[in-house]
This record gives C-alpha cells, structure tokens and sequence, in this order.
C-alpha cells in the first residue's frame, strides 16, 4: 500500500511541474512558413497564460538586425496571445523570431524559429 501511494505522489508532481511551463501552441506566421505577403504582426499563442511584464517576442530580418516594432504584448483579452508589430516595408528573405514566454507561476520557456518572405 505504501508503494502504490508513494508511486501516486510522484507522478502527480511529475504531472504538476511538468505543465507549469507555457508552451506555444501556434504561430501566425507559422514556423518554417514562405508567405508572399510579409506579416503586420507575429503572434504566438501559448498553452496557458503569459505574465505580461517578463515575456516578448523578437523579430530578426535577413540582415540579422532587429525589425519589430518593439511594442510586444500579451493581448488584453487573451492571455495566452503575446504579439508583436511589424513595420509596413519588409524586404524579402528570411526572419527569425525569437521569443520568450513567463507563466503565470512564473515559469520560464524561450525558443526560436524561421519565416521566409518570399520576393
């Protein structure tokens, strides 16, 4: 009996620490994407959450310089959309996203990922 409910415990910890981290569910553009038309914004939703004070979003253009607007944000009415703003003229090739993501119990995640604008 002890056995079973020591084994319980830890995998229902295992279970709780293993889904305090926010984790993106999707992106518009979607990663690896060739879109025609370069974006307005990029957004990522999350699995959960995000703290708005501790997370962001990056965009890097072909050149390697920073092109977002530097305006990110969780969405007001959705907590798990962080988002960001591009300007209006993008030049074509490849951008890198990269992104960082707090959650609510402040828990941190952060990767990357790649778009091409196609000329």
């Amino acid at each position: 009996m002890k056995t079973r409910i020591s084994f319980l415990i830890v995998v229902l910890c295992c279970c709780t620490w293993g889904s305090a981290h926010a984790r993106p569910e999707r992106s518009e553009p979607k990663v690896g994407a060739e879109i025609a038309k370069p974006p307005a914004t990029v957004r990522i939703w999350f699995d959960e959450e995000v703290d708005p004070a501790m997370s962001w979003i990056q965009v890097f253009g072909p050149d390697g310089k920073e092109v977002d607007k530097k305006d990110s944000h969780v969405d007001a009415k959705d907590k798990k959309l962080l988002i960001v703003s591009m300007p209006e003229r993008k030049s074509p090739g490849t951008y890198e996203v990269k992104w960082q993501a707090y959650c609510v119990e402040g828990h941190r995640t952060h990767d990357q990922f790649k778009f091409v604008v196609k000329p």
